[in-house]
């Protein structure tokens, strides 16, 4: 016989009491020991500094994407003072390719506030945890709860997903009011005791990446299924409400790819803003329907800090599409016939094309500079 708790409109007027109803979790729990994930390499430990750099990169990002670059961090900087020591360029380079920028800026930011201000030992409260850069409630109460065993209540995106499913929640899950409710939910959905509650936060995470996803939720298989409102009135697709779609701009820019002696020219960007803190190759306001002579005018004075511009030749364009906007990028790879020792090092470099891989860059940035390299390769062979 089916258990189904009434849905709920989302309005965030509940208690912790109303709420309230331990066969929730032990029903997370015994799934998570049975069928839950156990091998993730940081489930390995319960050292916080691994615990916590496995929330940060897992913050809206795909397991499998992030175990390459979870090893890798640790082989360069097996602990937290490690990573506070290195430079931000080290750092960025660790991350490049992994998306959201942000994160790293806040990871390197946070390894040293915990070594300055913690003697490098992350806190165990959530609220000290919470006031970390980059770290927000959910996180600090998953990383609470995976070091220190700490009765704390999570509410990633997979969690609200699930909840809003199981207790048919009407809503947008970012609006103030729902998000208040979810987390009245979570708060009083946790097992009583500490014993259960990594189980229980490991479990919640595991149903919404494996069995309570976006798209094609397997249902039949979930713990869950007896109490789920979605399920039973046929909302499964419908809940968690969506934001109404809003159209995506398209931006337009021109890159200036300059060779020389097998180096190209990189420009460190703004801390702010798309791929903040990286490399990248220099921009310049895209010029549509340019003639090719007006063009070479334009590429001259841009190159002139540089050098004297030799050959200008036109590449494939790069599309490259971000949370908000659309990014058209149209690359020049241009050689010089001579060019200048002297230029401002705090903003750019001259860097070796073969080592475009350890570099810094961006994603797409990176892609375009290995093809050019494989085309040096190919002419030297």
């Amino acid at each position: 016989m089916k258990r189904v708790i009434e849905s709920s409109s989302g309005s965030g007027n509940g208690n912790d009491r109303n709420y309230a109803d331990n066969s929730f979790s032990q029903d997370v729990v015994q799934w998570q020991k049975l069928h839950g994930r156990h091998s993730l390499p940081w489930q390995q430990s319960r050292d916080a500094y691994r615990v916590w750099l496995s929330e940060i990169m897992l913050q809206q990002t795909q397991v499998a994407a992030v175990i390459p670059y979870y090893q890798r961090f640790l082989t360069s900087f097996p602990d937290v003072v490690s990573l506070a020591n290195a430079s931000s360029e080290q750092v960025m380079a660790h991350w490049s390719g992994l998306g959201y920028y942000t994160r790293a800026r806040n990871l390197h930011a946070c390894a040293k506030r915990v070594t300055q201000e913690y003697a490098g030992v992350f806190p165990h409260q959530p609220e000290l945890l919470a006031e970390l850069p980059g770290i927000g409630r959910s996180t600090a109460a998953a990383i609470a709860a995976f070091s220190y065993g700490a009765r704390a209540a999570i509410l990633d995106g997979n969690v609200k997903r699930v909840f809003t499913r199981v207790f048919g929640i009407d809503g947008i899950p970012a609006v103030r009011a729902v998000e208040d409710d979810l987390w009245q939910r979570a708060q009083a959905l946790m097992p009583e005791g500490k014993e259960q509650i990594q189980a229980y936060t490991q479990g919640l995470m595991d149903l919404g990446a494996t069995l309570c996803t976006r798209s094609k939720p397997r249902c039949e298989a979930c713990p869950l299924q007896a109490r789920c409102v979605a399920l039973a009135t046929n909302r499964v697709a419908e809940l968690p409400a969506k934001k109404p779609k809003k159209a995506i701009p398209t931006k337009q820019i021109m890159m200036l790819l300059l060779l020389n002696k097998q180096q190209v020219l990189l420009e460190k960007r703004p801390e702010s803003g798309i791929w903040g803190g990286l490399y990248s190759l220099p921009e310049l306001a895209y010029e549509a329907g340019m003639p090719m002579q007006q063009l070479s005018q334009y590429f001259e004075a841009a190159v002139r800090p540089f050098g004297d511009l030799d050959m200008l030749v036109p590449l494939a364009k790069i599309t490259h599409v971000f949370s908000h906007f659309k990014l058209e990028i149209s690359p020049y790879q241009c050689s010089l016939k001579r060019r200048i020792s002297a230029i401002a090092e705090d903003t750019h470099v001259w860097y070796p094309i073969e080592q475009c891989d350890n570099a810094p860059l961006p994603a797409p940035i990176k892609k375009l500079l290995m093809q050019v390299s494989g085309e040096f390769n190919e002419i030297k062979d």
